[in-house]
């Protein structure tokens, strides 16, 4: 497996992760400590506000899960990837994006720039 697809690999067991603990736990191995995460909904940095963020999504939506939309491609220490939040129960996918990542030489993810491509009620 790439340095690309582990740092993604990761990523998405932060959001898909259940309950506080579990996201901070995933949080800390997925991003460095001074990671920043922006997208049109946030823009928030470190441990703390990432967590947040994931926290937040999930309120918002729950029973769904991140799930990456094709693989990840990446050169040098960037890699982008896209993908879908789907419904655990029915399949359904409201919303939809594409992020790219910066990774740190110890592997972990230093920063997130988000898109969304589709939107609920958009």
């Amino acid at each position: 497996m790439t340095n690309y697809a582990i740092a993604a690999e990761r990523y998405f067991a932060a959001w898909n992760a259940d309950g506080a603990e579990a996201i901070a736990k995933a949080v800390s191995d997925a991003f460095t400590e001074d990671a920043t995460y922006t997208d049109p909904l946030a823009d928030v940095a470190r441990h703390e506000g990432i967590v947040a963020a994931i926290s937040g999504a999930q309120a918002q939506f729950p029973g769904f899960e991140f799930v990456m939309k094709g693989s990840v491609d990446g050169n040098h220490h960037i890699a982008r990837f896209s993908w879908d939040l789907v419904s655990k129960a029915d399949g359904s996918s409201p919303a939809a994006g594409s992020d790219v990542i910066t990774i740190a030489e110890d592997g972990r993810i230093s920063s997130v720039s988000g898109f969304l491509d589709r939107l609920p009620g958009a």
